[in-house]
């Protein structure tokens, strides 16, 4: 039996390399018969900042309010984005900071550092792009955007546990070799 698969594309790009990996993704999950909702956050407008904080309540747009219900659904969550500047795309920084909030992702606790994990039950998967060699970000940098969604986002919610596939360098990447991740995102799908 199939899963219930949420695909979020991070780039804003409509032509980026990061749009032929979750298409191809998507694609193959619904294939396998995982029933599937895709997000493509570079095609739905919201405001991605969090304008006062928790302080104050912001309500979120038609489409933030799609996202948020299908990763209430959903029993695995994609993420694909390319990795720029160590990070994440702000579109995508800016989805979580509007959706993950407190009462949602996650509780604060009364008088105490602990919080409580809105999100478990729930795995991901990320696919990241980046132009850097892949054993170099990993080596060199230590990984800041792989950490950033990992522990800081997804398993600080619950959510766990997170696989991460990188792609790179994209940047000079042959054709073939674009055909080689573009299959290896399938088998992902296929796998979930």
């Amino acid at each position: 039996m199939g899963k219930r698969v949420v695909v979020i594309l991070g780039s804003p790009d409509p032509g980026s390399f990061c749009r032929a990996l979750s298409d191809q993704y998507a694609s193959a999950a619904e294939q396998a018969g995982h029933e599937v909702r895709y997000f493509r956050l570079g095609e739905i407008e919201f405001d991605p900042v969090l304008r006062h904080g928790y302080n104050q309540r912001q309500e979120l747009e038609p489409g933030l309010l799609e996202i948020r219900e299908a990763i209430t659904w959903a029993e695995h969550v994609v993420l694909v984005y390319p990795v720029w500047w160590g990070s994440m795309p702000a579109i995508m920084k800016g989805m979580f900071d509007r959706i993950f909030l407190p009462g949602y992702a996650f509780k604060y606790r009364k008088n105490s550092q602990l919080w409580d994990k809105l999100l478990k039950g729930r795995s991901a998967h990320v696919l990241a792009t980046m132009d850097t060699p892949p054993w170099y970000f990993n080596l060199v940098y230590r990984a800041p955007a792989h950490n950033q969604m990992r522990k800081t986002i997804l398993e600080f919610t619950g959510i766990k546990p997170v696989k991460i596939s990188s792609f790179g360098p994209v940047r000079y990447a042959t054709e073939a070799k674009r055909l080689r991740w573009l299959e290896k995102a399938g088998a992902l799908a296929r796998g979930v």
